[in-house]
C-alpha cells in the first residue's frame, strides 16, 4: 500500500487520519510554532491537502529535489527556521504515539537542557528484544528525567538485544530529537562541514515562493547521504536522552500494525469491505476489493488496487522479498 507516489506517511493506517495528519495534530496548540515540513517534491499537493484538512499551516514546506537521508533534511529545516536559537522538535511523520501527554511531558523535561545547548533524543522503553531498532545506553542523570547518552548501539543480533532488555539500562532509539537549530548547525560544522556547505548552497541557489522552499538539486546532491545518528548524534559530546513510555510504534510491518490495532472478539483487525466467518487473529484490510475469509487464522490479507497480499502473521518483514520478486 505504501508506494513512491503515496508513501506510508500519507496513509490512514491506525485511525481515520493519515500518519502525517496524526503527527501534525500531536504538536498542535500554543506551546508549538507552526511546523516546518521536509518532504519529497512530488508529494507537495498531497501534503498541503492533508495538513489543511486538520488545520495545520506550515511555516515552510521544504521540497527536496532528491532524498539525502535525515541529516541533510534536518539541516534544511534548521537553516529555514525563523529563530536559530529556537528548539527544533524533529519527528518522522510515520510513527504512532498513543500517549501524547507522556510525549509532551518528555519534551518539557528536555527543554531546559536543550536551551543550554544539549542535543536530546527520546529513548523508547523497550518491551521486547527487537532486532530492528537501534538502542541507546542510558547514562548518568543530568537533570530530572534527562540522562547523558552513554553510547548508541547499532541494530543488534538477537542475543545482544535479549541481554540489553535484561539489563534494563537501554532504550530503543526512536528517531525523535530536540535541539536548538544553531546547536545542530554548529555540530554539522564540526563533524560534517561538507554536508553543511552543500545544504547551505542548495538553499542559496534554490527558490522560495510563499511557504514553498525548493533547494537547488545539484548542490543538494553533493550532501553526504547520512542519517542524523551517524553524522552528529554518535559523535557529539553533549547528547542526552529522555527515557519515555508513550505507546510508540514505527509501524514498520503489517504484524506491527496488527499488534496496535483495535481487534474484534476473535482478535481480527479489520478495515474496509471485509467478511470474516470463523476467523481468528487475522489482519485484513482493503481499499476497494471485497475480502471474504472463512475458517482461517493468523493470516495477513491486504487488497490494494489490483494487488492482493496473503501471508502468515509473523512473516510480514518478507514483503520486501516479494517487492524484489515483483520488480524482477
Amino acid at each position: 500500500m505504501s508506494r513512491p507516489e503515496r508513501p506510508k506517511q500519507m496513509l490512514a493506517l491506525t485511525a481515520d487520519e493519515t500518519m502525517l495528519q496524526l503527527t501534525a495534530t500531536r504538536v498542535a496548540g500554543e506551546a508549538f510554532d507552526a511546523p516546518i515540513v521536509v518532504a519529497n517534491a512530488r508529494h507537495t499537493d498531497m501534503i498541503e491537502e492533508q495538513l489543511a484538512a486538520v488545520g495545520a499551516k506550515p511555516q515552510a514546506l521544504i521540497l527536496e529535489p532528491i532524498g539525502r537521508n535525515t541529516a541533510p533534511a534536518i539541516a534544511l529545516a534548521a537553516l529555514v527556521a525563523r529563530d536559530p536559537e529556537a528548539p527544533l522538535l524533529v519527528m518522522p511523520s510515520d510513527h504512532v504515539i498513543e500517549d501524547v501527554d507522556a510525549f509532551r511531558a518528555a519534551i518539557a523535561a528536555a527543554l531546559p537542557v536543550v536551551q543550554d545547548g544539549w542535543m536530546v533524543t527520546f529513548g523508547i522503553a523497550p518491551d521486547a528484544p527487537e532486532i530492528g531498532y537501534g538502542y541507546i545506553k542510558v547514562g548518568e542523570p543530568i537533570a530530572d528525567g534527562v540522562h547523558r547518552v552513554d553510547r548508541f548501539v547499532e541494530k543488534p543480533p538477537l542475543a545482544d538485544a535479549e541481554a540489553m532488555l535484561a539489563d534494563g539500562g537501554y532504550a530503543w532509539n526512536g528517531g525523535i530529537f530536540l535541539f536548538r537549530a544553531d546547536a545542530y548547525l554548529d555540530a554539522l560544522a564540526q563533524y560534517e562541514p561538507v554536508m553543511l556547505d552543500a545544504v547551505r548552497r542548495s538553499l542559496a541557489e534554490g527558490e522560495r515562493v510563499g511557504t514553498h522552499v525548493r533547494p537547488a538539486a545539484k548542490p543538494f546532491a553533493e550532501a553526504p547521504n547520512e542519517s542524523i545518528d551517524y553524522a552528529v548524534m554518535e559523535k557529539a559530546s553533549r547528547v542526552a536522552v529522555v527515557p519515555v513510555t508513550m505507546g510508540w510504534n514505527d509501524v514498520g510491518s503489517w504484524d506491527a500494525l496488527h499488534a496496535i490495532s483495535a481487534a474484534d472478539a476473535g482478535g481480527n483487525a479489520i478495515r474496509g469491505d471485509v467478511i470474516a466467518l470463523d476467523t481468528t487473529n487475522c489482519l485484513a484490510r482493503t481499499d476497494g476489493a471485497r475480502i471474504a475469509m472463512v475458517g482461517v487464522s493468523n493470516l495477513i490479507v491486504v487488497a490494494s488496487g489490483n494487488d492482493i497480499l496473503i501471508l502468515p502473521r509473523g512473516r510480514s518483514q518478507e514483503v520486501k522479498k516479494l517487492l524484489e520478486a515483483m520488480k524482477d
